[in-house]
């Protein structure tokens, strides 16, 4: 009788070890398999480049591979709905820049996606802004000769831009719209024509980031008036901000960050956050991103990052519609 009550008290307490260590393996620690990172454009852009670094550190510091799938298409929309519809374990992120989460939500009549109820946020990476230029030969010598130009002949004066709902585009109508200024806006294909025309004289002004319009402010073939954010940007700290040149409010100054779908976990948010924390603390991302790339690096908390969301979806909404900015 011992003996039999000793063997099925045995074989329960095997059952219930094998079963305690059969559920401890299927739950392993967060994360356990390579993690994939979605950047909304094609590649070689700013969204891609700050991925590609900002992968690499993140794969060291979480141990698995973490790589980037480029998923371009309609403005980020495609790509952002992707990651939107993946499932809600943190191996499908979303690194992207304001336009498919601040701006195409209130620039277009419809988006696939709510960016508020359908991602999470977990990191500012890095924000960066414009620098309104002109050409080195242009009459223009202040930002008073625009306006008091706009103004004397509304509509003359063109600027460009990348395109419609772009950065440039929604500096050059806020320039407008605070100065009462009129001016005429030409979208183009890219930074690199918009730069030729301007040089050319084609075109009065263009709000160009800082990126892409620092070497030639450098060799002096644009002058260089102000920037859009709130603060100096670093590779050009002479040059001081819209705000200081008397334009109170001017902020265009655009985010990349990293986001995960909605209902991930919070526990998950929170690993990745500190990741990407760490990631962009890394004097080889400061190096590749803000002193070889011309961003300015944040490394927010997800709170921050959500803030900020509800906080630029206001004013582009605000500005879209007193501006009205139609989308094509």
């Amino acid at each position: 009788m011992h003996t039999l009550l000793f063997r099925t008290l045995f074989w329960h307490l095997a059952f219930a070890l094998g079963a305690l260590g059969f559920g401890s393996a299927q739950a392993q620690p967060y994360p356990n398999r390579p993690i994939k990172i979605v950047v909304p454009y094609p590649a070689g852009g700013n969204a891609d480049i700050t991925g590609r670094v900002i992968a690499k550190k993140m794969g060291t510091l979480l141990n698995v591979p973490v790589v980037v799938e480029n998923r371009s298409g309609a403005n980020g929309m495609i790509g952002t709905d992707a990651v939107v519809r993946s499932p809600a374990d943190g191996y499908t992120l979303l690194m992207a820049a304001s336009g498919p989460i601040v701006i195409n939500p209130v620039l277009y009549a419809k988006v696939p996606y709510d960016p508020v109820k359908d991602l999470l946020p977990i990191s500012q990476i890095l924000s960066f802004q414009y620098v309104l230029v002109v050409s080195a030969a242009s009459s223009i010598n202040t930002l008073n000769d625009a306006v008091l130009q706009g103004k004397a002949q509304p509509g003359k004066l063109s600027f460009g831009s990348t395109g419609i709902g772009g950065g440039g585009h929604l500096a050059g109508e806020m320039f407008s719209m605070l100065s009462g200024a009129q001016f005429n806006h030409v979208p183009y294909k890219g930074s690199a024509p918009a730069l030729v025309d301007l040089l050319g004289g084609q075109l009065a002004f263009t709000f160009d980031t800082v990126l892409t319009a620092s070497p030639l402010i450098q060799e002096k073939r644009l002058k260089a008036f102000a920037v859009s954010g709130p603060k100096r940007a670093r590779s050009l700290p002479n040059i001081p901000t819209m705000q200081e040149a008397g334009f109170k409010d001017f902020d265009i100054t655009q985010f990349i960050g990293l986001l995960a779908p909605a209902g991930t976990e919070p526990a998950i948010i929170e690993r990745l956050n500190a990741a990407s924390v760490q990631a962009v603390q890394d004097p080889e991302v400061t190096e590749a991103l803000q002193t070889k790339g011309g961003n300015d690096l944040v490394g927010s908390s997800s709170i921050a990052f959500a803030e900020l969301i509800k906080r630029e979806l206001t004013m582009y909404r605000t500005l879209i519609k007193r501006a009205d900015i139609k989308a094509e």
